[in-house]
């Protein structure tokens, strides 16, 4: 008589994290034309006319020209953009039934918020570069330092919008949600003193929006950040985006547990 043995089953990725998974989720991204005219087209758009005029460019701004300040500022709305939609897009999905088909997977809810949030950062990753290469076209003066710092702490800080797109994403209705966000995020960037710095009272009440510590983080190498500034901004990004990510998780367990 003979024993067949059945092969040993697959072990799921730690936490059902599935590479597989996100290598299609970046695939299904960069396909859809309206996510990448957002994120690669408008931020550098934007940039020319507000940024390459003359007198940005001769107008000192800290260590560096108004330019600098401008190229920063819209390489973290680009991001903003950028990460926000990757993440709201799984309003769409929702309505498709594509999140409740997860569930039938070993795909955990934290593995399927990060597998969303690094294709948001992807995303944001390449609104981030077109902008900086834009700035490094037209002359924008900054040194080494700065532009390697400024690159670095726009992307990697305008994660807390990609949880925060997630999130909402679970919140509004596909057929207009990045409507809503769009000009959520517009009024957050104004409020938040992203297009230009603010004083007094507007100052102190505008530290609390996730928009004031990305933009504060981002500005830092310009030389017009002190240090307890750029604390309150580390607090501010750090808790926003524990909110929204965690929000995310429990929105999308009880989203397909019904």
């Amino acid at each position: 008589m003979t024993t067949v043995t059945a092969p040993p089953a697959a072990r799921p990725a730690l936490g059902g994290f599935s590479r597989a998974f996100l290598l299609i989720e970046l695939r299904r991204m960069v396909r859809n034309r309206r996510t990448v005219v957002f994120a690669l087209v408008m931020p550098v758009v934007f940039f020319v006319i507000f940024g390459a005029q003359s007198s940005a460019r001769t107008t000192d701004y800290g260590s560096t020209t108004v330019t600098a300040f401008v190229m920063v500022s819209i390489a973290v709305y680009g991001a903003m953009l950028a990460t926000t939609t990757g993440g709201a897009a799984v309003a769409v999905e929702r309505a498709a039934g594509w999140a409740r088909q997860l569930r039938l997977t070993p795909l955990s809810p934290a593995a399927y918020v990060l597998t969303k949030l690094a294709c948001a950062m992807v995303l944001g990753f390449g609104s981030v570069t077109v902008v900086f290469i834009a700035g490094a076209v037209i002359g924008t003066s900054m040194g080494a330092a700065a532009w390697v710092s400024c690159f670095l702490l726009a992307w990697l800080t305008s994660v807390v919008f990609a949880a925060f797109g997630l999130f909402m994403g679970y919140l509004l209705p596909s057929e207009n949600v990045m409507q809503i966000l769009s000009s959520v995020l517009a009024l957050l960037s104004f409020a938040g003193g992203l297009f230009f710095p603010l004083h007094g009272w507007l100052d102190t009440a505008s530290r609390i929006l996730p928009t004031n510590g990305v933009a504060t983080l981002a500005r830092l190498p310009l030389g017009e950040v002190g240090a307890a500034s750029a604390a309150v901004g580390v607090l501010n990004v750090v808790a926003w985006t524990a909110l929204f990510g965690l929000g995310a998780a429990v929105m999308f367990r009880r989203d397909t547990a019904r």
